[in-house]
């Protein structure tokens, strides 16, 4: 997949923090060579994060993130820094921008620990280096703040490493192409995953089931379901893309019988009844679970299903945010599966977008998407509140599968082809 064409849940993350008015939009301007964030003197301009997906050399396909100010004060400004807070949980590299002239204060100390507690790569970039003759960092317990006016950062005596400091000017443009290609030397090594490809050989037909419906987006596929037949055709597969009311006479078709039919999970039922046993079967969001990590705790978070009370609360989260259909399948399909399969008073809540909650206690179970557009980070975020909190967490495909009564068969071709890989959880 081209640069172009890369989701927002595939881009490298890249978060620009610091105090209102410390130059992070400017420097944002500067690395990207855009006018992409609004800049003025007067502190608090950016009010919201702001999103950009681009690609920028020689990082490649990235999502920069340009955040309020972390000092924000009053009740909006404590909504800022909440905004800021979330952000920091799917960001894969940092940029700490710091006045030179002015010095670290305490708020960016705190941003230095929250990058350090969730071990996010991080580089502090000493801004308006035209106006000062130069940068140090070298820390004032007292002031609780670091002298950035005289060159050179020293061991953290606590963790005996050096921190980076790099010294930028939005202005001039001194020090942007040494913080980008800095940036590029921090990029997070991509641990080759494949959707779907490593799970058949080429010219293996793979028969592809997408309904279209009153829920289905007009005049074009999901993401899953985009991101699928490109990993098959890149593997050398043949992927026959079918819907649930032509599957029946397609199969007859065919000369030879599919290695794997991969279905929306929405039409687990029905694909089933028709697809003959002996022809693997799967939904692509079991894949997109397995994709993003998160597959062993889903597998063995659907059990809670079986185990629910009346007055139960159930969280169904979606990692995107979309124009709700008729049919919804996260609001609407899910929650009438659950009650119809468990015959209890559940409670059904739901949540979009960046709206997932941090505390999960007051719920019995979690069913989230299959996360596409979300960052691997963020998704592991998310299994990790779960887990920490004793939670049980499924996705959408696993939930129907179990509702179902087709739960071992849909595993079945990531289990049995792939035995050793297939729950290897990255929550660790």
């Amino acid at each position: 997949m081209g640069m172009n064409n890369t989701p927002a849940g595939e881009r490298v993350h890249i978060g620009f923090f610091g105090r209102r008015n410390a130059g992070k939009s400017s420097l944002l301007n500067a690395v990207t060579g855009q006018e992409l964030a609004v800049v003025s003197e007067i502190g608090g301009t950016t009010t919201d994060p702001v999103y950009k997906a681009m690609e920028l050399l020689p990082l490649g396909p990235v999502m920069l993130i340009d955040t309020p100010g972390f000092d924000d004060e009053g009740t909006l400004g404590e909504q800022r820094v909440k905004r800021t807070k979330q952000v920091l949980e799917k960001t894969d590299i940092a940029v700490l921008a710091v006045d030179a002239g002015e010095g670290m204060r305490a708020c960016d100390e705190e941003l230095v620990s929250l990058f350090e507690e969730r071990e996010i790569p991080f580089v502090i970039a000493c801004t308006k280096a035209d106006l000062t003759d130069g940068c140090q960092t070298k820390p004032d317990p007292e002031q609780s703040r670091v002298d950035l006016r005289t060159g050179g950062w020293p061991e953290k005596p606590d963790e005996n490493k050096i921190v980076d400091v790099m010294h930028v000017s939005a202005v001039t443009g001194a020090g942007v192409r040494e913080l980008k290609e800095r940036l590029a030397a921090m990029l997070p090594d991509k641990v080759e995953r494949r959707l779907v490809a490593d799970l058949v050989k080429p010219l293996d037909v793979v028969v592809l089931v997408v309904p279209i419906d009153s829920a289905a987006p007009k005049g074009r596929l999901i993401l899953p379901q985009q991101q699928t037949i490109r990993d098959l055709l890149e593997a050398g597969a043949v992927p026959v893309t079918v819907r649930e009311t032509e599957l029946k006479e397609a199969l007859t078709k065919l000369s030879e019988k599919p290695a794997l039919v991969i279905t929306d999970s929405q039409a687990f039922e029905e694909v089933a009844a028709i697809v003959p046993e002996d022809i693997p079967l799967t939904s692509f969001s079991i894949l997109m679970a397995r994709y993003k990590g998160f597959l062993k705790i889903a597998a063995e978070g659907v059990r809670a299903i079986d185990g629910l009370k009346n007055g139960d609360r159930v969280l169904i989260a979606e990692g995107c945010t979309h124009h709700r259909q008729c049919d919804d399948i996260g609001t609407v399909k899910i929650p009438r599966f659950l009650k119809k399969y468990t015959g209890k008073d559940i409670v059904i809540e739901t949540s979009s977008g960046t709206g997932f909650p941090e505390d999960l206690t007051p719920y019995a179970l979690v069913i989230h998407c299959g996360g596409c557009m979300l960052n691997e980070r963020e998704v592991l975020r998310r299994m990790r509140f779960a887990k920490a909190q004793g939670v049980p967490v499924t996705n959408y495909g696993i939930a129907i599968a179990q509702m179902k009564g087709i739960l071992a068969r849909s595993v079945a071709p990531v289990a049995e082809i792939d035995s050793e890989t297939a729950f290897t959880e990255r929550l660790d």
